[in-house]
Protein backbone atom coordinates (compact mmCIF):
# COMPACT_ATOMS: atom_id res chain seq x y z
CA UNK A 1 0.00 0.00 0.00
CA UNK A 2 1.13 3.54 -0.67
CA UNK A 3 2.41 5.72 1.84
CA UNK A 4 0.14 8.45 0.61
CA UNK A 5 -2.65 6.04 0.73
CA UNK A 6 -2.22 5.28 4.38
CA UNK A 7 -1.50 8.21 5.61
CA UNK A 8 -4.71 8.91 4.11
CA UNK A 9 -6.79 6.72 6.00
CA UNK A 10 -4.74 7.19 9.13
CA UNK A 11 -5.77 11.32 9.14
CA UNK A 12 -10.21 9.83 8.21
CA UNK A 13 -9.39 8.04 11.25
CA UNK A 14 -8.09 10.68 13.24
CA UNK A 15 -11.01 13.19 12.12
CA UNK A 16 -13.51 10.17 12.80
CA UNK A 17 -12.28 9.40 16.42
CA UNK A 18 -11.74 13.49 17.26
CA UNK A 19 -15.91 13.66 16.20
CA UNK A 20 -16.74 10.48 18.31
CA UNK A 21 -14.97 12.13 21.20
CA UNK A 22 -16.82 15.53 21.17
CA UNK A 23 -19.82 14.07 20.29
CA UNK A 24 -19.67 11.05 22.63
CA UNK A 25 -19.01 13.35 25.62
CA UNK A 26 -22.44 15.30 24.93
CA UNK A 27 -24.40 12.24 24.42
CA UNK A 28 -22.62 10.65 27.33
CA UNK A 29 -23.54 13.32 29.46
CA UNK A 30 -26.89 13.57 28.06
CA UNK A 31 -27.46 10.41 28.37
CA UNK A 32 -26.30 10.33 32.17
CA UNK A 33 -28.84 13.34 33.01
CA UNK A 34 -31.60 11.22 31.52
CA UNK A 35 -30.85 8.60 33.86
CA UNK A 36 -30.65 10.36 36.76
CA UNK A 37 -34.30 12.06 35.53
CA UNK A 38 -35.58 8.51 35.06
CA UNK A 39 -34.29 7.65 38.45
CA UNK A 40 -36.01 10.85 39.94
CA UNK A 41 -39.64 11.61 39.17
CA UNK A 42 -40.53 13.78 36.90
CA UNK A 43 -41.74 17.27 37.62
CA UNK A 44 -45.37 17.01 36.60
CA UNK A 45 -45.44 13.32 38.52
CA UNK A 46 -43.89 15.86 42.23
CA UNK A 47 -46.22 17.62 41.41
CA UNK A 48 -48.92 15.32 41.12
CA UNK A 49 -47.41 13.76 44.27
CA UNK A 50 -47.46 16.61 46.47
CA UNK A 51 -51.13 17.44 45.51
CA UNK A 52 -52.33 13.95 46.36
CA UNK A 53 -50.48 14.59 50.07
CA UNK A 54 -51.87 17.83 50.13
CA UNK A 55 -55.38 16.74 49.12
CA UNK A 56 -55.16 13.66 52.19
CA UNK A 57 -55.39 16.45 54.58
CA UNK A 58 -57.77 19.03 52.53
CA UNK A 59 -61.36 18.41 51.91
CA UNK A 60 -64.23 19.83 50.28
CA UNK A 61 -63.56 22.19 46.79
CA UNK A 62 -60.12 22.50 47.09
CA UNK A 63 -59.35 18.40 47.25
CA UNK A 64 -61.75 18.20 44.18
CA UNK A 65 -59.97 21.00 42.03
CA UNK A 66 -56.42 19.43 42.99
CA UNK A 67 -57.88 16.08 42.03
CA UNK A 68 -58.84 18.09 38.16
CA UNK A 69 -55.13 19.75 38.20
CA UNK A 70 -53.63 16.15 38.54
CA UNK A 71 -56.13 14.76 35.90
CA UNK A 72 -55.45 17.58 33.77
CA UNK A 73 -51.70 17.24 34.19
CA UNK A 74 -51.23 13.64 33.65
CA UNK A 75 -53.43 14.26 30.07
CA UNK A 76 -51.18 17.04 29.12
CA UNK A 77 -48.01 14.58 29.82
CA UNK A 78 -49.55 11.83 27.39
CA UNK A 79 -50.26 13.92 24.46
CA UNK A 80 -46.63 15.86 24.85
CA UNK A 81 -45.17 12.00 24.70
CA UNK A 82 -47.32 11.26 21.33
CA UNK A 83 -47.00 14.68 19.86
CA UNK A 84 -43.22 14.70 19.81
CA UNK A 85 -43.36 11.51 17.91
CA UNK A 86 -45.40 12.76 15.17
CA UNK A 87 -43.54 15.79 14.78
CA UNK A 88 -41.00 14.05 13.02
CA UNK A 89 -42.39 12.52 10.26
CA UNK A 90 -42.48 13.54 6.90
CA UNK A 91 -46.44 14.30 6.84
CA UNK A 92 -45.53 16.53 9.93
CA UNK A 93 -43.06 18.74 8.23
CA UNK A 94 -44.57 19.51 5.84
CA UNK A 95 -48.07 20.40 7.81
CA UNK A 96 -45.30 22.71 9.51
CA UNK A 97 -44.17 24.74 6.54
CA UNK A 98 -47.87 25.18 5.24
CA UNK A 99 -46.77 23.01 1.82
CA UNK A 100 -49.73 21.60 0.07
CA UNK A 101 -47.73 18.59 -1.01
CA UNK A 102 -48.11 14.98 -0.01
CA UNK A 103 -45.18 12.78 1.10
CA UNK A 104 -45.30 11.04 -1.92
CA UNK A 105 -44.95 13.79 -4.06
CA UNK A 106 -42.08 15.05 -1.91
CA UNK A 107 -40.05 11.86 -1.71
CA UNK A 108 -40.69 11.54 -5.73
CA UNK A 109 -39.36 14.84 -6.62
CA UNK A 110 -35.95 14.29 -3.85
CA UNK A 111 -36.14 10.73 -5.71
CA UNK A 112 -35.88 12.82 -9.34
CA UNK A 113 -33.23 15.25 -8.22
CA UNK A 114 -31.05 12.41 -7.04
CA UNK A 115 -30.69 10.36 -10.17
CA UNK A 116 -30.76 13.82 -12.65
CA UNK A 117 -27.81 14.38 -10.11
CA UNK A 118 -26.37 11.07 -9.51
CA UNK A 119 -26.26 10.25 -13.99
CA UNK A 120 -25.34 13.87 -15.03
CA UNK A 121 -22.27 14.21 -13.44
CA UNK A 122 -21.32 10.56 -14.32
CA UNK A 123 -21.82 11.26 -17.86
CA UNK A 124 -19.75 14.06 -17.69
CA UNK A 125 -16.48 12.09 -16.15
CA UNK A 126 -16.98 12.34 -12.40
CA UNK A 127 -15.82 9.65 -10.52
CA UNK A 128 -18.80 6.83 -9.55
CA UNK A 129 -18.16 7.96 -5.44
CA UNK A 130 -18.70 11.76 -6.13
CA UNK A 131 -21.71 10.73 -8.14
CA UNK A 132 -23.01 8.79 -5.89
CA UNK A 133 -22.12 11.54 -2.99
CA UNK A 134 -23.50 14.21 -4.91
CA UNK A 135 -26.86 12.38 -5.74
CA UNK A 136 -27.17 11.45 -2.00
CA UNK A 137 -26.40 15.32 -0.82
CA UNK A 138 -28.62 16.65 -3.67
CA UNK A 139 -31.68 13.79 -3.18
CA UNK A 140 -31.82 13.31 0.76
CA UNK A 141 -30.40 16.56 1.94
CA UNK A 142 -31.52 19.18 -0.41
CA UNK A 143 -34.79 18.97 0.03
CA UNK A 144 -35.02 19.00 3.57
CA UNK A 145 -32.53 21.70 3.79
CA UNK A 146 -35.24 23.54 2.06
CA UNK A 147 -38.05 22.54 4.29
CA UNK A 148 -36.43 22.96 7.18
CA UNK A 149 -35.96 26.22 6.31
CA UNK A 150 -39.37 26.97 5.31
CA UNK A 151 -40.38 25.71 8.68
CA UNK A 152 -37.99 28.09 10.50
CA UNK A 153 -38.94 31.38 8.55
CA UNK A 154 -42.38 30.23 9.55
CA UNK A 155 -42.30 29.58 13.24
CA UNK A 156 -39.75 32.79 13.70
CA UNK A 157 -43.18 35.07 12.00
CA UNK A 158 -45.72 33.85 13.97
CA UNK A 159 -43.39 33.71 17.44
CA UNK A 160 -42.41 37.84 16.76
CA UNK A 161 -46.53 38.57 16.88
CA UNK A 162 -47.11 35.81 19.45
CA UNK A 163 -46.86 37.95 22.39
CA UNK A 164 -48.93 40.68 21.03
CA UNK A 165 -51.58 38.39 20.69
CA UNK A 166 -51.52 37.64 24.53
CA UNK A 167 -51.90 40.79 25.23
CA UNK A 168 -55.06 41.26 23.27
CA UNK A 169 -56.68 38.53 24.94
CA UNK A 170 -55.76 39.55 28.30
CA UNK A 171 -56.94 43.70 27.74
CA UNK A 172 -60.38 41.61 25.73
CA UNK A 173 -60.82 38.95 28.98
CA UNK A 174 -60.54 42.03 31.81
CA UNK A 175 -63.02 44.24 29.77
CA UNK A 176 -65.60 41.39 29.17
CA UNK A 177 -65.20 40.01 26.38
CA UNK A 178 -65.52 36.18 25.57
CA UNK A 179 -62.31 34.19 24.88
CA UNK A 180 -63.96 33.48 21.52
CA UNK A 181 -64.23 37.47 20.08
CA UNK A 182 -60.61 37.69 21.38
CA UNK A 183 -59.57 35.14 19.19
CA UNK A 184 -61.65 36.54 15.92
CA UNK A 185 -59.65 39.61 16.81
CA UNK A 186 -56.15 38.42 16.49
CA UNK A 187 -57.69 36.18 13.37
CA UNK A 188 -58.48 39.04 11.60
CA UNK A 189 -55.97 42.17 12.73
CA UNK A 190 -52.72 39.96 12.97
CA UNK A 191 -50.58 39.14 9.69
CA UNK A 192 -49.82 35.62 8.70
CA UNK A 193 -49.12 33.00 9.54
CA UNK A 194 -50.52 34.16 13.47
CA UNK A 195 -53.72 35.12 12.03
CA UNK A 196 -53.95 32.30 9.44
CA UNK A 197 -53.35 29.41 12.41
CA UNK A 198 -55.90 31.83 14.75
CA UNK A 199 -58.44 31.68 11.94
CA UNK A 200 -58.05 28.27 11.96
CA UNK A 201 -59.34 27.90 15.64
CA UNK A 202 -62.05 30.26 15.20
CA UNK A 203 -63.20 28.28 12.12
CA UNK A 204 -62.86 24.76 14.11
CA UNK A 205 -64.32 26.17 16.88
CA UNK A 206 -67.80 27.66 15.04
CA UNK A 207 -68.19 24.02 13.96
CA UNK A 208 -68.53 22.43 17.14
CA UNK A 209 -64.86 21.31 18.05
CA UNK A 210 -63.77 21.92 21.59
CA UNK A 211 -61.22 24.58 22.14
CA UNK A 212 -58.57 22.17 23.10
CA UNK A 213 -58.93 20.44 19.99
CA UNK A 214 -58.11 22.85 17.76
CA UNK A 215 -54.93 23.94 20.45
CA UNK A 216 -53.74 20.71 19.54
CA UNK A 217 -54.03 20.93 15.65
CA UNK A 218 -52.59 23.90 16.09
CA UNK A 219 -49.28 22.78 17.92
CA UNK A 220 -49.10 20.12 14.71
CA UNK A 221 -48.86 23.15 12.50
CA UNK A 222 -46.39 25.07 14.82
CA UNK A 223 -44.97 23.24 17.16
CA UNK A 224 -43.16 25.31 19.67
CA UNK A 225 -42.80 26.01 23.07
CA UNK A 226 -45.06 29.42 23.27
CA UNK A 227 -47.84 27.51 21.27
CA UNK A 228 -47.84 24.65 23.97
CA UNK A 229 -47.82 27.35 26.97
CA UNK A 230 -51.12 28.47 25.57
CA UNK A 231 -52.73 25.43 25.17
CA UNK A 232 -51.68 24.38 28.50
CA UNK A 233 -53.08 27.47 30.37
CA UNK A 234 -56.26 27.39 28.19
CA UNK A 235 -57.10 23.59 29.34
CA UNK A 236 -56.09 24.43 32.80
CA UNK A 237 -57.98 26.95 33.16
CA UNK A 238 -61.52 25.23 31.71
CA UNK A 239 -61.06 22.78 33.69
CA UNK A 240 -60.41 24.00 36.64
CA UNK A 241 -61.21 27.88 36.76
CA UNK A 242 -59.51 30.66 37.77
CA UNK A 243 -58.28 34.20 36.50
CA UNK A 244 -58.22 33.94 32.77
CA UNK A 245 -56.68 37.50 32.26
CA UNK A 246 -54.26 36.81 34.94
CA UNK A 247 -52.98 33.77 33.54
CA UNK A 248 -52.55 34.86 30.32
CA UNK A 249 -50.70 38.49 31.31
CA UNK A 250 -48.29 35.59 32.98
CA UNK A 251 -47.73 34.07 29.86
CA UNK A 252 -47.17 37.21 27.57
CA UNK A 253 -44.30 38.24 30.56
CA UNK A 254 -42.62 34.63 29.69
CA UNK A 255 -43.08 34.90 26.32
CA UNK A 256 -41.30 38.47 25.98
CA UNK A 257 -38.40 37.50 27.95
CA UNK A 258 -37.93 34.38 25.78
CA UNK A 259 -38.08 36.61 22.73
CA UNK A 260 -35.41 39.05 24.51
CA UNK A 261 -33.53 35.97 25.47
CA UNK A 262 -33.58 35.03 21.90
CA UNK A 263 -32.43 38.18 20.43
CA UNK A 264 -29.45 38.18 22.74
CA UNK A 265 -28.58 34.45 21.88
CA UNK A 266 -28.80 35.21 18.73
CA UNK A 267 -26.63 38.69 19.08
CA UNK A 268 -23.92 36.86 21.29
CA UNK A 269 -23.83 33.88 18.62
CA UNK A 270 -23.45 36.16 15.65
CA UNK A 271 -19.94 36.64 15.27
CA UNK A 272 -19.54 32.29 15.76
CA UNK A 273 -21.88 32.13 12.51
CA UNK A 274 -19.89 34.44 10.46
CA UNK A 275 -16.44 33.28 11.39
CA UNK A 276 -17.85 29.21 10.80
CA UNK A 277 -19.07 30.25 7.34
CA UNK A 278 -15.93 31.72 6.16
CA UNK A 279 -13.88 28.93 7.41
CA UNK A 280 -16.51 26.61 5.54
CA UNK A 281 -16.29 28.15 2.63
CA UNK A 282 -13.08 29.75 2.28
CA UNK A 283 -11.37 26.41 1.22
CA UNK A 284 -14.15 25.74 -1.67
CA UNK A 285 -13.65 29.27 -2.94
CA UNK A 286 -10.11 28.99 -3.29
CA UNK A 287 -9.65 25.62 -4.87
CA UNK A 288 -12.45 27.08 -7.35
CA UNK A 289 -10.27 30.22 -7.78
CA UNK A 290 -7.45 28.52 -8.69
CA UNK A 291 -9.15 26.37 -10.83
CA UNK A 292 -10.12 29.03 -12.72
CA UNK A 293 -6.46 30.56 -12.74
CA UNK A 294 -4.36 27.73 -13.62
CA UNK A 295 -6.32 25.15 -14.69
CA UNK A 296 -3.33 22.82 -15.03
CA UNK A 297 -2.24 23.48 -11.34
CA UNK A 298 -5.13 21.84 -9.92
CA UNK A 299 -5.67 18.89 -12.20
CA UNK A 300 -3.84 16.01 -10.78
CA UNK A 301 -5.94 16.41 -7.77
CA UNK A 302 -9.23 15.90 -9.96
CA UNK A 303 -7.97 13.03 -12.54
CA UNK A 304 -5.46 10.94 -10.43
CA UNK A 305 -6.95 8.32 -7.96
CA UNK A 306 -4.42 10.26 -5.18
CA UNK A 307 -5.71 13.20 -5.68
CA UNK A 308 -9.45 11.86 -5.44
CA UNK A 309 -8.70 10.06 -2.48
CA UNK A 310 -7.49 13.42 -0.94
CA UNK A 311 -10.69 15.45 -1.83
CA UNK A 312 -13.00 12.90 -0.57
CA UNK A 313 -10.61 13.42 2.64
CA UNK A 314 -11.01 16.73 2.66
CA UNK A 315 -14.69 17.02 2.33
CA UNK A 316 -15.42 14.66 5.03
CA UNK A 317 -13.11 16.61 7.49
CA UNK A 318 -14.94 19.98 6.18
CA UNK A 319 -18.47 18.65 6.97
CA UNK A 320 -17.36 17.18 9.99
CA UNK A 321 -15.57 20.26 11.45
CA UNK A 322 -19.15 22.11 10.27
CA UNK A 323 -21.17 19.98 12.17
CA UNK A 324 -18.90 20.66 15.19
CA UNK A 325 -19.06 24.35 14.97
CA UNK A 326 -22.96 24.07 14.26
CA UNK A 327 -23.24 22.31 17.19
CA UNK A 328 -21.50 24.70 19.36
CA UNK A 329 -23.15 27.63 18.38
CA UNK A 330 -26.56 26.15 18.05
CA UNK A 331 -28.40 26.81 21.90
CA UNK A 332 -31.23 25.74 22.77
CA UNK A 333 -33.02 27.17 25.56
Amino acid sequence: MEQQTILAFCATGLVVCVGMLFWGDKSSSETKRVRELAGKKSLGSNFKNRLKIEDAGSTGSTGSRRKQIEETLGKIEERQKSKKKKAKTIESRLLQADWSMTPQTFMIGSLILAVIFGILPFVLGLPPLACVALAFVMGFGFPRFILNGAIDRRQKKFTASFADAMDIIVRGVRTGLPLGDCLKIIAHESPDPLGAEFRRVVEGESLGIPIEVCLEQMYERIPISEVNFFATVLNIQKTTGGNLGEALANLSNVLRGRKILREKIKALSAEAKVSSIIIGSLPVIVMLLVTIASPDYMNDLYTTPTGQRNMMIGAVMMVMGTLMMRKMINFKF
